[in-house]
């Protein structure tokens, strides 16, 4: 789950990281309210920020520093409400429904700071760099060596002299030794405490008067463990999400769209990966990932075909089952009730495997509905991908 800038950093000072001083606004009265009051308390300028689930927000236009009053009022404006495209975004963009006015930072570094599970080492890696303000990605993809890592023992957690090395690395002063210590030390137990997937501050600044502050945060949170935290639950904003996803997550179905024609209902996510591969091997282009899960009800199937065919780019649907714990006559009656009930008007291939697989077949040849029954993953693939084009 992904939350907004504005959302991380209250998250980071309730557990003492330093962030600028700024508040979150929906309108244009509310975005003024809080930019007089940082000027009457003594900004020199304010920072006018998108509040999107996208990176890139400034290169998009979505980030704007403005040295009066009239500069943010007229930046507000322009922002509120506007389709935000950046790379992160797609070309469609994404509407900006509210903006955080944050405190212009005497800026003397730009640095990175970033936790994240190394799942080859089975650790959560500590990851800072000197090259703050660009795209990690792109600093590791052009100079590996730019990253410097400390790998977290579960055991013992992570050890003040890790943050102290990773502080000297990136060329810290003496002086803000022990700040960054507690900086990088505040940013493990929320990362920890709140069951994050990853965290990021980029960029992790130095100020001009030797403050250390998180210009900008990211934290996403593992879905799995959501159901601990219900405070963190409330800061979902669905409106930052695909609505078909949003849709799927009501029936505790893994979706995920993509910008394929041929939509993909399988049980079991490594069944549902290897699916996408053999339609792209076929020569065709996924729809989407979408696991029903192994205890799939007929009425989680059902919605799951509902969902799939609400993407409008769908031409060809594959339904590729493995009976174990989910039954193939079970999953063939919620497809044939979902067609029936939604008048199904694109070519679907099945193919069912496993348990009650015969019932299942029986399902699909007597519902009277144009279905097409594949033997075998390739058989499957290559019948989808024909009926698609």
């Amino acid at each position: 789950m992904k939350i907004h800038e504005y959302q991380a950093k209250d998250i980071l000072e309730r557990y003492g990281v330093a962030v600028p001083k700024g508040e979150v606004a929906n309108t244009l009265e509310e975005a003024m309210d809080v930019a007089k009051r940082l000027f009457t308390g003594g900004a020199k300028g304010v920072v006018v920020k998108a509040q999107i689930h996208a990176g890139g927000r400034g290169k998009g236009g979505g980030v704007k520093v403005a040295k009066t009053l009239a500069e943010a009022e007229e930046y507000t404006k322009k922002i509120l409400g506007m389709q935000l495209i950046t790379h992160q975004t797609g070309p469609e963009g994404q509407k900006v429904q509210r903006v955080l006015i944050e405190e212009m930072s005497p800026i003397e570094r730009e640095l990175y700071l970033g936790i994240v599970l190394d799942r080859a080492a089975a650790k959560l890696v500590f990851m800072a760099s000197q090259a703050g303000g660009m795209e990690i990605e792109e600093v590791a993809a052009k100079d590996p060596d730019a990253i410097y890592k400390a790998y977290i023992d579960p055991a013992v957690g992570f050890q003040p002299y890790q943050a102290r090395k990773l502080a000297f690395a990136l060329g810290l002063k003496p002086t803000q030794i022990n700040d960054a210590v507690k900086f990088m030390t505040g940013l493990y137990k929320v990362f920890l405490e709140t069951d994050a997937s990853l965290l990021e501050i980029n960029p992790f600044i130095t100020t001009t008067d030797g403050r250390l502050l998180a210009l900008d945060c990211k934290i996403n949170f593992d879905d799995n463990a959501i159901f601990r935290h219900k405070e963190l639950k409330e800061l979902r904003d669905t409106a930052e999400e695909d609505p078909l996803e949003v849709e799927a997550s009501k029936y505790a179905l893994n979706y995920i769209k993509l910008d394929g024609n041929i939509a993909c209902m399988v049980n079991g996510a490594g069944l549902a990966m290897a699916t996408m591969d053999i339609i792209k091997l076929a020569g065709g282009e996924p729809a989407n990932f979408l696991d029903v899960g192994g205890g799939a009800s007929q009425e989680r199937v059902e919605a799951a075909f509902r969902i799939l065919l609400a993407d409008p780019n769908v031409q060809a649907v594959l339904i590729n089952i493995f009976g174990g714990i989910v039954r193939c006559d079970m999953v063939a009656r919620g497809v044939v009730g979902a067609a029936n009930t939604l008048g199904i008007r694109v070519p679907v291939v099945v193919r069912l495997e496993g348990t009650n697989v015969e019932e299942g077949q029986r399902v699909i040849r007597e519902s009277g509905l144009n279905f097409t029954v594949a033997k075998g993953m390739k058989d499957a693939a290559e019948k989808v991908v024909a009926l698609a084009r």
